[in-house]
């Protein structure tokens, strides 16, 4: 990919004052990292997870013969995968597992993939959406390693999960970007590289789900996902918003969202990495002083940005990650999605049985996705979005709060990636009505079965969850707290366990 001429002068603009410090021509004379191509920053990201995807993005030749294209907006089918131990006997019907296709409207030619599981409670269950960062990954990765109806097991056989969130909720699984996972279009112009084309996508979607299920229009909606998803899901809530004030279309029951181990004020967070670095002992203090020498380059670079995702943001995103690489150059083996454990050269997670188990013919034929390649992460929609990355997603906030809406933020402890530190500094930074009460309220043991599974600080509409002994996906490293979370969230009793003084435990 070219940079264009404008963003090669901003960039070398701001190189300038970081030269400036060390008092010469290489920025590696300060003993830094360079920050990589963001390429290579998408090759290491999935090359880190084990995945191997047969394709940088799903953009098919030719016309399009799936079954959306004679007209109509969304086709589902219910479906039963192969090889689920203790299934026997269970009907398609009971089971509620759709698989679908939605035609982007406001597209070239995109087709946008889903995975909706009824809720195995009670139907009338909230409504909850998980969108997986990357950015690029599929939402797949949620399903079968984190908070999904199974896991999968050696042998390509698939498990039920105890602790699934379908337990709690109906619950949807979206691929998207375009490109992503069994998403695809026919034509590059649908790529998207900015939050208004992933949100206007994601309305969308929702508008023609729940035509397609009017019984569910009513149940109360919630937006979840971690990680790059720290942007989507502002935008995200923002859209859904705005639609059901104008009266756009069918009103979507949204009460909230919630972001876990996201990356949402960029300005804030990475100003954290060192200190959390340092307090956890990654990086030593001379180290610490050194990388630090980067952050006021950083943040220039960032408030050049601003909010609006110019050529500039991406000038920033390599200054910024000069810092995270810097880290990392010294962390050595560190998994920076959990830094108790180490990687083995690049793999620092497995999670290829996904893949192996997506390629399969009887699979893709069951999900009704036809010769649909499966891209588990891509290259080209990670590229693609970086004018957005260094954008400043909390800014939409306020208005969501003041008008109700909840918010929860929580945080594995272990993360490096997207640390608790860098999140609780932005939450308790940012300007709203109840930002002086937020700030003055008490910390509270999160207990899941007698056991403290984390800290929690709320007040009103906003929650702040710092979860034990979890990295980056809380749900797959503490899976039954994370579903007593979402339980509780849900249900209102998070915010009632800190309203009442005599009660500072909140407890599932």
């Amino acid at each position: 990919m070219e940079l264009p001429i404008s963003l090669l002068l901003v960039f070398t603009l701001l190189l300038s004052p970081l030269t400036a410090l060390a008092g010469v021509s290489d920025p590696r004379a300060l003993g830094l990292a360079r920050s990589s191509f963001p390429s290579v920053h998408a090759q290491q990201l999935i090359r880190a997870l084990n995945l191997f995807p047969d394709s940088d993005a799903n953009i098919i030749d030719g016309g399009d013969s799936s079954p959306v294209a004679a007209g109509k907006r969304i086709v589902e089918k219910l479906f039963t995968l192969p090889n689920v131990v203790g299934e026997s006997g269970v009907s398609v019907e009971d089971l509620g597992h759709h698989a679908g296709y939605f035609k982007i409207e406001h597209s070239h030619a995109a087709r946008m993939f889903y995975l909706f599981f009824e809720s195995r409670t009670n139907k009338k269950d909230p409504v909850v959406i998980w969108l997986t960062g990357g950015p690029g990954c599929s939402s797949e990765l949620a399903v079968f390693y984190e908070n999904g109806p199974f896991s999968i097991a050696n042998n390509l056989s698939l498990v039920w999960n105890e602790y699934g969130w379908d337990k709690a909720s109906n619950l949807l699984y979206v691929d998207q970007p375009i490109g992503t996972g069994f998403s695809y279009s026919s034509d590059r112009r649908d790529i998207r590289h900015s939050e208004d084309g992933v949100s206007n996508d994601l309305y969308d979607f929702l508008q023609a789900f729940f035509a397609e299920h009017p019984e569910l229009a009513k149940n109360d909606f919630y937006i979840t996902g971690e990680s790059y998803a720290g942007h989507y899901i502002p935008a995200f809530a923002a859209r859904v918003h705005q639609g059901n004030k104008a009266k756009e279309g069918i009103h979507i029951n949204l009460k909230g969202f919630a972001i876990g181990n996201g990356l949402t004020d960029p300005a804030i967070q990475y100003k954290a990495y060192t200190d959390y670095a340092l307090d956890n002992g990654v990086i030593s203090k001379t180290d610490y002083d050194r990388i630090n020498k980067v952050l006021p380059v950083c943040e220039m670079a960032i408030k050049l940005c601003g909010t609006d995702g110019t050529v500039s943001c991406m000038a920033s995103y390599f200054v910024c990650n000069t810092i995270f690489s810097s880290i990392l150059a010294r962390a050595g083996d560190v998994n920076y999605y959990d830094i108790r454990k180490k990687c083995e050269g690049s793999l620092c997670y497995d999670f290829s049985n996904m893949e192996k188990f997506l390629k399969q013919k009887f699979v893709k034929q069951a999900l009704g996705v036809g010769d649909i390649d499966f891209v588990s992460c891509s290259p080209t929609v990670y590229q693609a979005m970086l004018v957005d990355w260094m954008r400043n997603l909390e800014v939409g906030i306020p208005t969501l709060l003041e008008d109700g809406i909840q918010l929860l933020v929580y945080a594995g402890e272990y993360d490096l990636i997207c640390n608790w530190l860098g999140n609780s500094r932005w939450v308790h930074a940012m300007e709203w009505s109840g930002q002086n009460k937020f700030v003055n309220s008490p910390e509270v043991p999160f207990v899941v079965d007698d056991s403290e599974a984390g800290v929690l600080k709320n007040y009103g509409p906003l929650s702040f969850l710092k979860v034990h002994d979890a990295g980056h996906m809380v749900p797959m490293d503490q899976p039954k707290a994370a579903l007593a979370m979402l339980k509780m969230w849900t249900q209102g009793s998070l915010s009632e366990a800190t309203a009442e003084p005599e009660n500072l435990v909140a407890q599932m």
